[in-house]
């Protein structure tokens, strides 16, 4: 980082017992360096804390933010931003681009690879995933579910699919798409009634948000086997969906999303149904 000289501004943070000194990197970029005091910002959180919100500060839309984007999003002064920012750097957390913004690492993407519901399941799912797209050439998708959302642990784009909303460790809520009605309608009763009582966003007009109506169609998936969600998420995109178990317990969905005009559901859902069985057999009697 270069010498502050005249490119240097000084502050005073009110959550920073001294003075913070500014500095514009050759690139352009502002550097937060400390003078006098050294201590985190007392604003009650801990240390890992504060790198968590700076780690979470970063968003599809926002992939790459700088020194002071990052501080402000995490709620964290500058000094303490820089600080952290120079350890995540070093352990890999965070990279920077060649023009000094942050990026999160590659580390940190490889550490959570590990995660042993995405790691086993993706594994175990990737031959049947594969055969499900060889088969249609549209988009496949795995899902599980966290909390009151689900996340997307692999898919595979078909070339020439309907474009879908959806990347992997992308969330998305339970109730308007096909894996998300699967996981919904095979959560506890109590995980239901919260997900039903909260508001429902509507994604397009035909989203159904009144509870009633989606209780009634968790009631048909957990009889059929299968759930179709229509033009739901995007009015261009349907999307059938079928659950996935292991010991008897349902653990994630797949999917397959093509285009809604002229899509005949009733002969997609067997082979949707057969790459969950498929799975479902692989992943054994669970432990």
């Amino acid at each position: 980082m270069g010498q502050a000289g005249d490119l240097g501004r000084e502050f005073s943070d009110s959550h920073f017992p001294g003075k913070v000194r500014v500095v514009v990197s050759p690139c352009g970029m502002e550097e937060g360096v400390v003078d006098g005091a050294v201590g985190e910002a007392a604003d009650g959180r801990s240390v890992t804390a504060k790198v968590l919100a700076m780690l979470a500060a970063f968003t599809p839309t926002t992939p790459a933010l700088t020194l002071s984007e990052l501080a402000r999003r995490a709620g964290i002064s500058l000094p303490t931003a820089h600080r952290r920012a120079r350890e995540l750097l070093e352990w890999g957390a965070l990279e920077r681009d060649g023009d000094g913004r942050y990026r999160v690492g590659l580390r940190l993407w490889e550490v959570a690879s590990l995660a042993p519901r995405g790691l086993r399941l993706r594994e175990v799912a990737m031959p049947f995933l594969e055969d499900l797209y060889e088969v249609t050439h549209e988009n496949v998708q795995l899902a599980v579910r966290e909390g009151l959302e689900l996340v997307f642990v692999e898919r595979i784009a078909g070339r020439h699919a309907v474009p879908v909303l959806t990347r992997v460790g992308g969330r998305f809520a339970l109730h308007a798409t096909g894996v998300g009605l699967a996981l919904l309608a095979h959560a506890p009763v109590e995980v239901q009634e919260q997900a039903l009582t909260a508001p429902l966003h509507a994604y397009t007009v035909k989203t159904v948000t009144d509870p009633e109506r989606l209780r009634s169609m968790l009631a048909a998936t957990r009889r059929d086997g299968y759930v179709v969600s229509d033009g739901q998420v995007t009015t261009d995109a349907l999307s059938v969906a079928a659950p996935i178990r292991e010991g008897g317990e349902v653990v994630a969905a797949v999917s397959l999303v093509v285009r809604a005009e002229g899509a005949q559901p009733l002969a997609l859902a067997p082979l949707v149904q057969a790459a969950a069985r498929g799975i479902s057999r692989s992943l054994g009697p669970g432990r």
